[in-house]
């Protein structure tokens, strides 16, 4: 249903948001339709968005990409800019875990691959992150540091949950 989002798209976007950071440029344009709803049958589906996603690096050729999504949030709810500020806070938080999981606790560089141990060791990385979220730490790799020196804390987690 998405897919019948008329192209080329020759309207200007409802939104655009650019930021700037280490030299590349992020453009984000986001177009928004609340006439697609009507041509499909998803209940509480309200609006539609095309969002354009374009990245420049120095140096580089600009890449661009194309996302589409669906919400329940009426005109009335949701901006073109609070639609676009949910969309970015949605991958954050997809992002999240794995980033911590890969870059704080290594495991991308673990050597375990056979049999049910990998499988274990990322519900092991799961759960040492869980814990230390519920203990409001915002810093995974410094709150690992702490409890490698004071293992009384990292007990701690596991029998006084907070």
């Amino acid at each position: 249903m998405v897919a019948r989002w008329p192209e080329p798209v020759t309207e200007p976007p409802a939104y655009t948001d650019v930021s700037k950071r280490a030299g590349r440029v992020e453009t984000r344009r986001l177009w928004v339709s609340s006439h697609l709803p009507a041509h499909g049958d998803w209940p509480h589906f309200a609006q539609a968005c095309r969002i354009l996603r374009r990245v420049q690096r120095p140096g580089q050729p600009p890449r661009e990409e194309v996302a589409y999504a669906v919400t329940s949030l009426i005109v009335e709810q949701a901006s073109p800019q609070r639609l676009l500020a949910l969309w970015r806070q949605h991958w954050h938080i997809e992002n999240r875990l794995p980033y911590v999981r890969d870059e704080t606790l290594g495991e991308d560089r673990c050597q375990v691959r056979t049999g049910n141990a990998p499988l274990v060791l990322a519900g092991l990385r799961n759960t040492v992150i869980s814990l230390l979220r519920m203990a409001e730490e915002t810093n995974i790799a410094a709150a690992l540091r702490r409890r490698a020196v004071r293992p009384e804390e990292a007990l701690r987690l596991l029998f006084e949950p907070p």
